[in-house]
């Protein structure tokens, strides 16, 4: 096991409490840190600060465990808090369940040297020791690369803060999604404010298919640049888009304003009518507007927007095949059965050439729309994530929210709804409805047929098991979306094959 060491000096104890929150947004369960350091040192000050900021409490009693020798907090992630000073002897620990909280919590670990063998061999080795000046510190940090990995990255965008005046800025974890990126809450007093994008620049795995990875071909975005150019373009013609407030591009940092809190399904999780139907009303106007080629990023510097073209759309498709059906039916697809679902795609593909081709967010759907009930007209509808955004069939975006993947919108709404945004798109120029249903019907079963692979392959190849409970609902999606006549053939492949009953 690779091993990375680190020193950090801490000029006073409000740094100390930084530290500790830097280190909360990346902890994760089984971390284990030996927290050493003679008394009075800080273990306690760093050990509380960083358990209120996992718990995102700051008036959280945190105790500290010298006589109860453990204390368990169910926080986002459950930390175990030992202060092992009065431990008479390393077996006492199986007693307090040391084993089990090193296997679901993240632990703290107070006088670790008393833990004798039982401390596990990956345990971060926190070393704080008395520097020049009355609460200046030293840290010491002797941890597994993994771990130093993160905490470089935190680090990181800590010096971003400060670069921008705002080094004493407190960090709450905020969300992770499905790709690399991850969210922060960002308070310089009262209240959470901002958002901090934690995106660092990467492909989306290795080289797959003519030398390009999956994130190059499906036209995935890289690095922080689309959602600056795309976010501009969309408050520029009057939608609900971050402002981007501060921004290093390079390293894939950016601070943006925060548009709220509330979605727009109700609280018990059920979509809310008239907020679905506002944000149908945004698609209307948005695919009534033209998108240029070149979004500016910032004087000097354009994107282009990438076309949504055949490769991107089979490489979707494809995730099917190489994902769920096997997790599905516990057996690969025949080489013969897949070069038939690529024609009979390719074939469905094509019937999308003449049909009306505007920006595609992409990930128009409720995780990403924010309700804005004391605001008007489109400014109701907060639009966060639309990084991914390329040129190609409107239709994407209505089926992406009517047809959506983490929850279920009923049958008789989504009906209503779409009848409602061919109604209003009815006298636009180039809008033709019988065209619009078909692109509907094959973009629908296009992106069912890729959630499907998306979200197997989180379980199987990023341990992400709790989007398969949203499996049935999308195969039920795909199933509506196939019995279109226009994808009848496809149709039959899918049945064929015991993913769609005849």
């Amino acid at each position: 096991m690779q091993r990375e060491t680190r020193v950090i000096e801490i000029p006073d104890e409000a740094a100390m409490r930084r530290l500790a929150e830097d280190v909360a947004i990346i902890v994760r369960p089984g971390d284990v840190f030996a927290l050493s350091g003679e008394l009075g040192a800080g273990k306690s000050t760093f050990a509380r600060a960083l358990i209120r900021a996992v718990a995102n409490d700051d008036a959280l009693e945190v105790p500290s465990p010298t006589f109860t020798l453990a204390q368990l907090y169910d926080a986002r992630v459950p930390i175990a808090h030992f202060d092992l000073y009065r431990l008479a002897d390393p077996g006492e620990l199986v007693e307090l369940g040391f084993d089990e909280a090193i296997e679901a919590s993240a632990v703290l670990i107070e006088w670790p040297e008393r833990a004798g063998d039982a401390l596990p061999a990956d345990a971060i080795r926190w070393r704080i020791a008395d520097a020049n000046g009355p609460n200046a510190r030293i840290v010491a940090i002797d941890a597994p690369a993994h771990f130093m990995a993160r905490l470089a990255r935190s680090l990181e965008i800590r010096a971003f803060l400060s670069r921008v005046g705002r080094e004493s800025a407190r960090r709450r974890y905020l969300l992770g999604d499905a790709s690399t990126r991850a969210y922060e809450r960002l308070s310089m007093g009262e209240g959470w404010a901002t958002i901090l994008m934690n995106a660092p620049a990467m492909p989306d795995g290795p080289p797959i298919r003519d030398g390009k990875p999956y994130s190059r071909i499906a036209h995935l975005a890289e690095d922080v640049v689309p959602f600056v150019a795309i976010g501009r373009w969309l408050r520029h013609e009057g939608f609900a888009a971050p402002e981007i407030l501060e921004a290093d591009l390079a390293k894939g940092i950016l601070i943006v304003e925060d548009l709220g809190a509330d979605g727009i399904l109700s609280p018990e999780g059920m979509p809310v009518r008239d907020r679905y139907a506002a944000a149908v009303g945004v698609l209307v106007d948005l695919h009534r507007r033209s998108v240029p080629d070149l979004l500016a990023v910032k004087s000097g510097v354009d994107y282009r927007l990438p076309r949504y073209d055949r490769d991107a759309m089979m490489i979707e498709a494809e995730l099917l095949v190489d994902w769920y059906v096997p997790y599905r039916l516990g057996r690969a697809v025949s080489e013969g059965d897949r070069a038939d679902y690529i024609a009979l795609w390719g074939g469905a593909i094509e019937r999308l050439a003449s049909a009306e081709k505007n920006i595609v967010l992409r990930d128009y759907h409720s995780p990403n729309i924010i309700w804005r009930a004391e605001r008007q007209g489109n400014d109701r509808i907060g639009i966060i994530d639309f990084q991914d955004a390329m040129l190609g069939p409107s239709a994407y975006d209505v089926a992406s929210l009517l047809q959506d993947a983490r929850v279920t919108v009923p049958r008789q709404m989504r009906q209503e709804l779409l009848a409602d945004y061919v109604e209003a798109r009815r006298d636009d120029d180039n809008f033709e409805p019988d065209s619009f249903h078909t692109a509907y019907s094959i973009m629908a079963a296009q992106r069912a047929s890729k959630i499907l692979g998306i979200f197997v392959r989180l379980k199987q190849r990023d341990g992400k098991p709790g989007y398969l409970r949203h499996l049935p609902r999308i195969e039920a999606y795909l199933a509506e979306a196939l019995a279109h006549d226009a994808l009848t053939d496809l149709r039959a492949w899918y049945q064929r094959s015991g993913l769609v009953e005849a």
